[in-house]
């Protein structure tokens, strides 16, 4: 797959950032539920839940599908949140500077296509609810990154799984001189989880 050359550029940085030990113990228990869903012939459906699904569930939905779509594996990557906000601009400044090409329809929760290549659909990207008719899947796992949708949201209609996949919030940061470190550093982060994550799935 051919990405764009900055977006290379950034995946190689991702790959060569470590992982703490308790961070691979998380992240394990996400690699178990994918790998059990290919060993069975089902669909991968993730949605990444966090409570404004303006940040830290947006770059994990993106990352997610294109780390999968770098190994290969056919994914649907979701997210959503428990409030409507908008798609964070300072998160979308981040995925730009990554190199991922970003076209905006609308104001005020506008809609994102956000592409990786010119070879596939671009992600559409923009905040709703976790249950939104867009995240049509049944039978996902829902992958909490954030501390508050996880203590706050007991049950998840249609999810088989619940993961707990928490990031610090980089909105602390905002209006910040770190600001725009700190959105590309929790980007980079996610960026280097999701692809340890199917770098350890072994296809059929």
């Amino acid at each position: 797959m051919k990405l764009y050359p900055t977006l290379q550029t950034y995946i190689e940085k991702a790959q060569a950032l470590p992982i703490p030990k308790e961070r691979r113990e998380v992240l394990q228990v996400l690699i178990n539920y994918i790998q059990l869903k290919v060993n069975e012939g089902q669909e991968i459906n993730l949605n990444f839940i966090c409570t404004h699904n303006s940040r830290r569930s947006q770059f994990s939905q993106i990352w997610g599908k294109v780390a999968a779509a770098y190994h290969n594996i056919e994914i649907h990557s979701f997210s959503g949140g428990v409030e409507v906000t908008a798609f964070n601009e300072r998160a979308v400044k981040s995925i730009q500077k990554f190199g991922f090409k970003v076209i905006k329809e609308g104001e005020g929760n506008p809609k994102y296509s956000v592409s990786y290549t010119d070879y596939e659909a671009p992600i559409i990207a923009f905040s709703k609810v976790f249950d939104d008719s867009n995240n049509e899947a049944k039978n996902f796992a829902a992958v909490m990154t954030c501390s508050h949708a996880d203590e706050n949201c007991p049950f998840i209609p249609g999810a088989d799984a619940r993961i707990p996949v928490r990031y610090e919030d980089p909105k602390t940061f905002d209006d910040t001189e770190k600001e725009a470190e700190k959105y590309d550093e929790r980007s980079l982060q996610i960026a280097s989880e999701m692809l340890y994550v199917f770098s350890k799935i072994k296809k059929l």
